[in-house]
Parts: C-alpha cells; structure tokens; sequence
C-alpha cells in the first residue's frame, strides 16, 4: 500500500494520482542519449527521495538522476532537481509536465507522484532547448500511459445487518453505483462500509436508498472521512 503523509484539512476533496502498485517506466532516445523515466506514487518526501536514492544505487553508471515531485491533495510541496544538467533544463522542465498533465479535459490535478528521469549520455550535446525538451516528452510520455485513478475525499457510512442478507445488500449497493470500502465481521452482523460524498443532501439520498433497499431494516450510521481510490471518470 502506498505510504501517504499527514496533510492539514485540504481545500481539494478530488486530485488525481497513479494507480497503486510497482514504480511505471518508460523509455525515449534523443540523439543517442537514453531517457529512463520512472514514475511512482509517493505520499511524502521521505518515499520521493527514496525513489530517487534506489535509482541511483540500479543506475550507478548514469550519468544524471533528474527528479520532480508533487505531494498533497492541493498540491502544496513541488521539488525538482537538475542533478547536474544545467539550470533549469532538467527538473523544472519535468515538475511542469507533472503539474500540467491533463486529466480530464481543462483538469490539472495531478498529485502524489514522483518523477525520475535516468540520462545515459549518447555522446551529442542536446544544448539548453534540447534537454528541456527531452525531459520534459520523457514525463508526459510516461505519463500518458502510466495509470491513473481519482482520490476523493469521502464520508466513511456503516450499515450492520445479519449475515445471511449481507451479500444481497452488498450486491444492490454495488449495482446502484455506490462506492464500497472495506468490509467487517463481527459475531452477530456484518457492517458494511460506503463511501459516500460529504454533503448532506448526498448522505440523505444514500440513507433512503439503503432503507427502500433493505426493506427499512438497515440504518446508515456516518462516521469519520477517508481518502478513497476511484477509477478516473
């Protein structure tokens, strides 16, 4: 599971991020020069410049170990480093593709992602507009096929019911579009868990959903929020 920091109470209740899962590399050439790009989720420095620092230790024989990175649901920490590249050429070229990496159309919310860039030298210089070109294709490059999903901010509701009906109700939730966290057994019930928008009018709807599903047998009891992944709409 991805590590994830402690943020203060964010202004965002949606940003966009990479899928759980291993880091997503991919390649370019530019002129006999190879640009690996390693892109991985990460929800705190500590985890971003640890990305960085493996590289490092598989690639000890490149020549630069570019990186970027952006944290926080409203995007509040942005780092980038040149490693060696001149100024400005390498790192701020790569933060922009991250910061600019369209969504959804007109949405620019990517965050949570770290962005490495491996150069091995091909011998021909690229000059000052030539590696803040290459730089910054190898990240909207990878980032045009790593995969993505939605974190939203969501009001965590429990619904207790027997055993036997838990299943049934499980499956009509699902079915009518409802988001379903993890589930609990107890030794009487079943508490299922929704994650529902935290609006009252939404919790309301939700809660007569439940009762015309159940038969007015299941009550939603609201609880504390928590970050969900969703597929990318």
């Amino acid at each position: 599971m991805a590590e994830e920091a402690v943020f203060p109470e964010s202004r965002a209740t949606v940003y966009s991020t990479l899928a759980a899962g291993p880091a997503f590399r991919h390649e370019i050439e530019v002129k006999r020069s190879r640009f690996i790009t390693v892109l991985q989720r990460t929800g705190d420095e500590d985890s971003a410049r640890a990305l960085v620092a493996g590289l490092r230790r598989e690639f000890h024989d490149a020549r630069h170990h570019c990186s970027a990175f952006v944290l926080g649901p409203d995007r509040d920490v942005q780092r980038s480093n040149d490693d060696g590249e001149p100024s400005g050429t390498a790192g701020i070229p790569m933060l922009d593709a991250l910061l600019k990496r369209e969504t959804a159309p007109g949405v620019t919310d990517l965050s949570d992602v770290t962005a490495v860039v491996v150069r091995y030298f091909g011998g021909i210089l690229l000059g000052a507009g030539g590696l803040v070109r290459a730089y910054s294709e190898s990240v909207s490059a990878a980032l045009h096929r790593a995969p993505l999903v939605q974190r939203r901010r969501l009001r965590i509701c429990t619904v207790s019911v027997p055993h036997a009906g838990a299943g049934r109700l499980e499956n009509d939730l699902r079915a009518a579009g409802y988001v379903m966290a993890e589930t609990a057994y107890e030794a009487q019930t079943t508490v299922l868990r929704l994650a529902l928008p935290d609006h009252p009018a939404d919790l309301a709807r939700a809660g007569e959903r439940l009762a015309a599903l159940s038969a007015g047998t299941a009550a939603l009891l609201p609880g504390g929020t928590e970050w969900i992944d969703v597929p990318l709409t």
